[in-house]
């Protein structure tokens, strides 16, 4: 397949032969597996103390007669309060159903939230990614903005040079992409308890631009709400289908497609 590259100034300079990775069959049952197990690694542990609830010094006597017995006196048989004032005389403690007892089944910090995948289908998830993003149906129901944009954007390496922010965004208003940062210049307020921790905003995810080494466009394209910038050996299910969702609008460098070719065919 015969795809235009373009230049800064969004004119047509060459064409180049795309990969045969761009013809592998859309998989988005794959790609929501692996973008899962990305995520599943960043989760953080949580849990109770394991200790909660049972510091006390009740206890139970397990026998029916003699002193201090505790059997066949008409309550049940829990651990309980021994001495202190007349309102905590045996008083239940330490179990689930007592006040200030321990949680039945309370969240292991311990626990293991990893998800593993296998080798060949994390590679086929990410192979099919990579073909979402020139299905222009894909892209646009995932909501990019791309009525008068021609995809894939294979775009010549100078792009890779490009360090200022006003730069970047001149260049994605050239090649028909000023709806799209529109689109994501807006922010909205989360719902939930995530307000609380540190995520009160969420924005909608952008232009993706790969490259095979940066050269200043990091620093160009980081203030620009949405985009990320990734070199072509680090890419990833998660960076080309956020939300499990795949079609993510993508910036192409021609030396990326290139070293694509080499690393997927």
């Amino acid at each position: 397949m015969k795809v235009n590259v373009l230049d800064l100034q969004g004119n047509v300079v060459r064409t180049i032969e795309l990969p045969k990775v761009f013809s592998t069959q859309y998989r988005p049952d794959l790609i929501k597996r692996a973008v899962l197990a990305i995520q599943s690694h960043k989760r953080q542990s949580y849990g109770t103390d394991p200790l909660a609830g049972k510091r006390t010094s009740a206890h139970y006597h397990g026998v029916r007669k003699g002193p201090h017995h505790m059997m066949n006196i008409e309550a049940s048989r829990m651990k309980r309060i021994h001495g202190g004032p007349p309102a905590l005389e045996l008083r239940a403690r330490f179990v689930p159903q007592a006040v200030k007892g321990r949680e039945a089944h309370p969240p292991k910090a311990e626990k293991n939230w990893k998800q593993k995948i296998n080798k060949k289908e994390r590679i086929l998830a990410i192979k099919s990614a990579i073909a979402s993003t020139i299905l222009n149906d894909v892209v646009t129901e995932r909501g990019h903005k791309i009525e008068n944009v021609n995809i894939p954007l294979i775009v010549d390496d100078s792009i890779q040079e490009m360090k200022k922010s006003k730069e970047m965004k001149n260049f994605l208003e050239r090649i028909g992409l000023k709806e799209e940062l529109k689109r994501t210049k807006n922010k909205k307020v989360r719902s939930g308890k995530g307000k609380m921790r540190g995520r009160k905003y969420k924005r909608k995810k952008s232009v993706l631009f790969v490259v095979l080494e940066n050269k200043g466009i990091l620093n160009g394209a980081k203030n620009i709400p949405g985009t990320d910038v990734c070199l072509v050996n680090n890419l990833n299910a998660e960076l080309l289908a956020p939300g499990i969702y795949a079609g993510r609008l993508t910036i192409w460098s021609e030396s990326a497609i290139k070293k694509l070719g080499e690393i997927y065919g």
